[in-house]
């Protein structure tokens, strides 16, 4: 896709399903257990693909750089994205470049109003470096309703955004980042007598949050045409091999699920 011809003439949303596993997601697809999020995705699968990092942090650092998560297969793989420098190999004609230090600073540039959901405690705003990501945008928001301890969290999420872009002029376009916390830990809330966190209720999140994500699309639509990534930031282990949680190189953790798609304008009769 020529993302120079998406840039300008759509709204761009960015969703990060914090910690979700690539395996997780991919099964619950194909169990039908994610309508909502299966029916916008290419062929109803989600993309294998590599994370730049194994953490909330160095991942959207890694994001609003150019680097989103890598095609799980050998070569070169075009970007989306790109900030100017010297020696990249994955710039080509159809990435869109930016004279820019980031990818939210590039898009403020080109018009675009910078809206960031915040969910994990990276985004938080409690602290100088829960500051930092947010930071980027021209307007940002988080709050505990928002956060990984909120079994209602998405429900929050989603509402504030849709307020947000309803608000907005429609001729305005709009970079609407959101990071779903659901799925982080704790995220056993969503499993009924869990009293542990495990893949089983980390599914379970991932079930939860699917459901509250249709108010998000029709808001979108009603504004105009949007380009959408929904895609993990890093996985995280259950005990695979030994392993817990992630900042680690397991390949639950490097490998997450992907997808970009299309979402067309429908204006009202």
């Amino acid at each position: 896709m020529d993302m120079n011809t998406v840039v300008g003439s759509h709204d761009l949303l960015f969703i990060t399903l914090d910690t979700l596993r690539y395996d997780v997601a991919q099964e619950l697809a194909g169990k039908g257990r994610t309508p909502v999020l299966s029916a916008l995705i290419p062929g109803g699968q989600w993309e294998r693909r590599h994370s730049p990092a194994s953490f909330t942090y160095a991942a959207h650092q890694a994001f609003f750089a150019g680097f989103l998560p890598t095609p799980a297969t050998p070569g070169l793989h075009p970007r989306l994205f790109a900030m100017r420098f010297e020696g990249s190999e994955t710039t080509t004609p159809e990435t869109c470049l930016f004279e820019a230090p980031d990818l939210v600073t590039g898009l403020a540039a080109r018009g675009y109003h910078t809206l960031c959901i915040g969910g994990v405690g990276f985004f938080n705003k409690l602290t100088p470096l829960g500051r930092v990501l947010p930071g980027l945008f021209a307007e940002s928001h988080w709050g505990p309703e928002l956060g990984v301890r909120e079994p209602r969290s998405t429900e929050h999420q989603v509402a504030l955004a849709v307020r947000r872009l309803e608000a907005l002029p429609r001729e305005q376009r709009v970079f609407l980042f959101l990071n779903v916390s659901a799925l982080h830990q704790p995220n056993r809330h969503y499993l009924s007598g869990a009293t542990q966190d495990s893949r089983a209720s980390h599914a379970a999140a991932l079930e939860y949050v699917d459901t509250q994500l249709p108010p998000l699309f029709a808001a979108l639509r009603r504004r105009g045409p949007s380009f959408c990534i929904v895609c993990s930031d890093h996985g995280t282990a259950y005990g695979e091999e030994g392993y817990t949680g992630h900042r680690l190189g397991h390949p639950a953790v490097w490998t997450v699920p992907y997808a970009e798609f299309l979402l067309p304008w429908e204006a009202a009769p």
